[in-house]
């Protein structure tokens, strides 16, 4: 038994390494935002793969050390909505979130036991594999989790650069390329008279070019433009109006009194904000009320409904917000994006299609035995679009920016403009914001798209098609926004067209390789 135990676990040196690298990715995130140490955190990692190449289990345990690390290092955050709100004791708290990170870091121990195969077989140019092995085991959390937070591309949301290339193969194709020289640098380590010149030609690579630079250089010979083709979004005249609250509602305490005073809150920052404005083109303006703790349930409730209605006619608006609306097929409710016209009543709905598992689903068997800690929402099944202004938006509920699936459905059936609405108040002023604020840029770039983000406590901001973030406005305040967007002349990007394509490239180049390497193992045995 303590045979089989050792057999697991690689040396000091080796797990030093691996955690190492988990630290250098924690600092690549928010709040450090040291991006640019995520080209090189994999580095450490990739060391303490070789040295163990020998065994795939060392290697495992070495990725996994990996994986906990880093996990744990960005997501802390995830106890401070049960140590504040539900009184669970701090070490139990941080206890469950060790019992989680430990069961995702079973991903990046994946990939160096993956890793530490393809060395034994092919030798070090199997780093050059990395890559797609990382992408593969990113996407492989994706499908087993049903989310891929903090995957490493999103590091390289505040950059100027990096992020342009999301808009061909999304998030995990910004990943590739950090881990492209990540591994370039494990390479050139392993014999750095031969292979230093790969990890230069790729730095100035990435330092002086883009796919859209490479793209514009290729109309000359006429074959990476049609590889790639890369899209100008043009606008036409600025004519639809949004009017975003930050209300900045308490997430707890909220008494019937108190939430009656917090909903005039709402009306009277935006009439504030409205009677600056000409009153020309008013039925084009949009107020947006974020999601928040205020539940307001528009068809359920007859008083909300008149009141909100009574808003939007008073000052020739519309309004769009967040509500629990009900599914009639199943008793359930929907959580749902509810827009009201200008002359009162319901104009359109959206009905939250990616639901927050543990939050307000349980997945199926433990539906029966585990309670949702917000509420169980039915599924939401169609990409409606909403009308805003002149032109049509797609909604994102909260944690749904994390979803580029969902981004590219809508600008595939015609949005304009992608509009979030999140409330990040339960997990507290911690590096949560701008993690999820990450998401939004991504989507943004991938669609080439603008994001109008407007939340509960912060980060509320104007994210345009090119990525940057635009107008923010402070956190845990109160604040208003007033956005102008276009009608888009419907072109799409590559990664609207294909979608994922580069990450079950991947998957399949990641597959071949291993078949092949055991295929060879098992022939070197005969």
């Amino acid at each position: 038994m303590l045979k089989r135990i050792k057999s697991w676990v690689p040396d000091v040196r080796s797990l030093l390494l691996a955690a190492a690298g988990g630290v250098l990715l924690v600092l690549a995130f928010p709040d450090f935002e040291l991006w640019y140490l995520a080209w090189v955190a994999l580095v450490p990692l990739l060391a303490a793969v070789d040295r163990e190449k020998a065994s795939s289990r060392r290697a495992f345990t070495a990725g996994w050390i990996f994986g906990l690390v880093f996990f744990f290092g960005t997501c802390w955050w995830l106890t401070f909505a049960p140590i504040t709100y539900a009184g669970f004791p701090p070490l139990l708290a941080y206890f469950l979130l060790l019992i989680v990170c430990m069961i995702v870091g079973i991903f990046p121990g994946i990939f160096a036991a993956i890793v530490a195969r393809l060395l034994r077989q092919f030798g070090p140019t199997a780093m050059l594999a990395a890559p797609f092995v990382w992408v593969f085991t990113e996407f492989l959390r994706y499908w087993l989790t049903g989310n891929n937070w903090n995957a490493i591309g999103y590091s390289q949301a505040f950059t100027e650069r990096t992020p342009g290339f999301a808009e061909y193969g999304g998030v995990l194709f910004v990943g590739s390329l950090i881990v492209t020289f990540s591994s370039l640098v494990a390479l050139w380590l392993s014999n750095p008279a031969r292979h230093f010149v790969l990890v230069v030609a790729f730095f100035v690579f990435l330092s002086f070019s883009d796919l859209h630079t490479l793209a514009g250089v290729s109309r000359f010979n006429g074959f990476v433009i049609d590889l790639f083709p890369s899209h100008t979004l043009n606008f036409k005249s600025p004519v639809s109006r949004v009017v975003a609250i930050q209300p900045n509602v308490p997430m707890s305490g909220l008494t019937y009194e108190k939430w009656r005073e917090l909903r005039e809150r709402h009306v009277r920052m935006a009439e504030a904000e409205l009677a600056k404005l000409t009153t020309d083109n008013r039925e084009l303006t949009t107020v947006i009320f974020p999601e928040s703790p205020m539940n307001f349930m528009y068809e359920s409730d007859r008083e909300t409904r008149e009141f909100i209605d009574g808003f939007a006619r008073r000052n020739n608006v519309s309004v769009l917000f967040n509500s629990a609306e009900p599914n009639h097929a199943d008793g359930k409710f929907f959580n749902s994006a509810v827009l009201v016209g200008p002359q009162g009543g319901e104009v359109a709905q959206y009905d939250k299609i990616y639901l927050v598992p543990f939050g307000e689903f349980v997945p199926e068997p433990l539906a029966s035995v585990v309670p949702a800690f917000v509420g169980s929402f039915s599924q939401g099944q169609d990409y409606d679009l909403l009308p805003i202004g002149t032109g049509k938006a797609g909604v994102m509920i909260c944690f749904e920016s994390h979803f580029g699936q969902l981004g590219r459905e809508y600008v595939r059936g015609g949005a304009d403009v992608l509009i979030e609405m999140t409330n990040d108040g339960y997990l507290g002023p911690t590096p949560v914001l701008r993690q999820h604020l990450a998401n939004a840029v991504f989507r943004a770039v991938e669609t080439n798209r603008p994001v109008l983000r407007a939340t509960n406590v912060g980060i509320t901001a104007y994210i345009d098609e090119r990525g940057e973030v635009r107008d923010p406005a402070p956190v845990y305040q109160e604040d208003t926004r007033v956005w102008t967007f276009a009608t888009s002349d419907g072109s799409q990007t590559f990664y609207v067209k294909y979608g994922d394509w580069f990450a079950w490239l991947c998957t399949i180049v990641t597959v071949g390789l291993m078949g092949y390497a055991f295929r060879g193992r098992k022939r070197s045995t005969v």
